[in-house]
């Protein structure tokens, strides 16, 4: 968490501000135990235990920062892979995600704070590479027979029954990652992290409700599924990850209504299931460029709005080209080839930077 040197807010380091966001991620955890007993708990014990010892190691022997590993940063990057995944995901498939989103998702970007993309979305989407045929099995998303608890009634047993299915299944269901069990709890989540101002509602809502609004528009016909739950898991734990997201509230405004117009086109273009993913992942790379174009001018300074509004408008036509773009990569399978590139480019960036630094006069 980067602050100016003589502003310390209280409670502001990034061990409370990461405390919080475990605490805000607890109500899941324990939908998910609800859900699949132990099978849940313990996908998640081992995505947050590998996490923490691959961060542990890594820092020590690479950045020589041992005390950054206990900034809980690592946790909550666990938490959060495992929330993307299916509860009877194989459990040496979760250590390969946790290892990935650690030392590619931050560590070869130089520690906690500055990573270019959220860590567990790069986990995740390495294990879809490299695990293609479990992480696209069917077998690991029938869950079914390994329901621990398969539904509750609180709304029909208060005598509401009108709608009653819908509205149970926001507060409580057994479809899809272990984070999306329960619309509500990741709703109450982002509220504690709102009132204790961790994060800002300016991302959540412009991507909810361009989101939102793109679908009641468009009513699109066809094939047009998405889970509300992690349509809000992403909104508002994934996309607001501070290194990697904008910083101004009108950076933040453009940057959440694009990852909604982004993942409205993913799933259009047929990406049933990495929507999300894609869509923030994408718009983490232009956060650096949304910055840049959002930056605050200078007292007495005024704004050439011709000029920002066509730099804002070529910004749009080039991330959505990057879309189509992944449309295409995703249907001709060659996703995967991104994936590498990506890992080759941080490995040598690293590579670059740490023998810059070594032949640097002290």
């Amino acid at each position: 968490m980067k602050l100016n040197p003589y502003i310390k807010p209280k409670f502001g380091s990034t061990f409370f501000v990461m405390l919080d966001v475990i605490i805000a991620l607890l109500p899941m955890v324990a939908m998910s135990w609800l859900a699949f007993g132990m099978k849940a708990l313990a996908v998640t014990a081992v995505s947050v235990a590998v996490c923490l010892i691959t961060d542990i190691v890594f820092s020590a022997v690479i950045l020589k920062r041992i005390q950054l590993s206990f900034d809980l940063s690592a946790v909550i990057t666990g938490l959060l892979l495992a929330f993307t995944i299916s509860p009877v995901t194989p459990l040496y498939v979760v250590a390969f995600g946790a290892v990935m989103a650690i030392v590619f998702g931050k560590i070869v970007w130089g520690g906690t704070g500055k990573n270019k993309f959220n860590p567990a979305l790069v986990g995740r989407e390495l294990m879809t590479v490299f695990f293609a045929s479990v992480m696209t099995s069917s077998s690991i998303w029938n869950t079914k027979n390994f329901i621990n608890i398969n539904t509750t009634e609180f709304f029909s047993s208060i005598g509401l029954n009108s709608n009653s299915s819908y509205w149970e299944s926001l507060i409580y269901k057994t479809l899809g990652a272990i984070g999306e069990y329960s619309a509500a709890c990741i709703a109450v989540g982002g509220l504690y992290l709102l009132l204790r101002k961790r994060i800002s509602w300016h991302i959540p809502s412009a991507i909810f409700i361009v989101f939102i609004l793109l679908s009641w528009i468009i009513s699109y016909e066809g094939d047009f599924k998405f889970s509300i739950s992690g349509l809000l898991l992403g909104a508002i734990f994934m996309a607001t990850d501070m290194p990697s997201s904008p910083i101004s509230m009108k950076g933040k405004l453009f940057y959440g209504s694009m990852i909604g117009c982004v993942a409205f086109a993913f799933i259009l273009g047929g990406i049933s299931n990495e929507y999300m993913s894609y869509s923030i992942l994408l718009l983490n790379g232009f956060s650096p460029k949304i910055n840049e174009l959002f930056k605050p001018t200078a007292w007495g300074n005024k704004r050439e709005y011709c000029s920002f509004i066509e730099n804002i408008s070529k910004l749009i036509l080039i991330i959505l080209v990057f879309a189509f773009a992944i449309i295409s990569l995703y249907h001709y399978q060659m996703i995967k080839y991104v994936v590498y590139l990506y890992i080759v480019f941080t490995v040598l960036k690293f590579n670059y930077s740490f023998s810059k630094k070594i032949n640097s006069p002290i």
